[in-house]
């Protein structure tokens, strides 16, 4: 099949990544396939480059995947790039192909959908009510208040041994203005940005926080973005007492959002019980897949996986 790729860039480029595209058409100029490349440009996650391939169904087995895989891979190299992720579903086509190309699984992942109509936020029958004095409930909408944000910013090191695989996805470093940044972005999309955090009496710093996106007409499936505990806070419950609460309150606001989405590593344990006991019903899982253009093995990357992005 005769293809043409037409390389674009995308003008939308966010505070911590920008995003190159390729578009594939055959002879007649009728769109096969695109390729998004997202290259992160912060510090700790500079080196990595994460791709969304996609190839219309009549268009397979021609050749189409293969020649945007190549040019983003070039392209990735020739802007210093030493890793390249994807994701495929588990058992899927997608993933055979990444799996033919030299990219290797490095995370397995678990998609979940809490029902909002059917949710009973009670404590999980036959569990111990944890010990949680000393602790507060606190909730924001959009960026956070002046006065938290230094303590906000701190609460995202619970995310740094959020299990993951042999993905080398880096590190990111959080400051008060990566945090306005990344609610930013959610606002600037039209989405709404709700935070619930839990606060150390003690103090006053948060000691963990969940997050969720709700699309900006209140309808349809929200999404849960990152939600940590410190670790010198977990044992008590903490994870599962704000995202009942965030989940209480976004039922009572948006009362017809159907459903919240979330998805976790597999061998994020700890997170997936949470989910579990609040009643998520998993329904699909996908592989995280990695291609090391360096010649080297994954690094080590160190909860919720998804932060929100800026």
């Amino acid at each position: 099949m005769s293809l043409r790729l037409t390389p674009l860039t995308d003008p939308a480029g966010g505070a911590s990544s920008r995003r190159l595209v390729w578009l594939a058409s055959d002879a007649d100029g009728n769109p096969v396939g695109s390729l998004f490349l997202r290259l992160f440009s912060k510090p700790g996650q500079d080196h990595l480059g994460e791709l969304e391939l996609q190839v219309h169904p009549a268009a397979r087995r021609r050749g189409t995947g293969s020649r945007l895989l190549e040019a983003a891979v070039d392209a990735a190299r020739q802007d210093g790039r030493s890793t390249v992720v994807a994701q495929a579903g588990a058992g899927s086509a997608g993933a055979v192909f990444l799996a033919g190309r030299g990219f290797r699984e490095v995370l397995g992942l678990t998609f979940a959908r809490l029902d909002l109509a059917g949710t009973d936020l009670t404590a999980p029958a036959g569990a111990a009510a944890p010990d949680r004095t000393g602790y507060r409930l606190l909730a924001w909408d959009g960026t956070v208040p002046d006065e938290l944000a230094d303590t906000f910013a701190a609460a995202h090191r619970a995310m740094d041994d959020m299990p993951m695989g042999d993905t080398d996805h880096g590190t990111v470093v959080w400051d008060a203005d990566r945090v306005r940044e990344a609610a930013a972005a959610v606002r600037e999309r039209g989405d709404l940005l709700y935070t619930v955090a839990a606060v150390d009496e003690s103090d006053g710093s948060i000691a963990g926080f969940t997050e969720l996106v709700v699309p900006g007409d209140g309808t349809g499936d929200a999404q849960h973005y990152g939600t940590g505990v410190l670790p010198g806070h977990r044992g008590r419950g903490l994870a599962y007492w704000m995202k009942a609460e965030s989940i209480r309150r976004t039922r009572e606001r948006h009362p017809l959002l159907g459903g919240l989405l979330t998805d976790t590593a597999d061998d994020n344990l700890p997170m997936r019980a949470v989910n579990d006991a609040l009643g998520y019903t998993p329904t699909h899982r996908t592989i995280e897949y990695q291609l090391d253009l360096d010649g080297s093995g994954a690094g080590h990357a160190g909860q919720e996986n998804r932060p929100v992005p800026a």
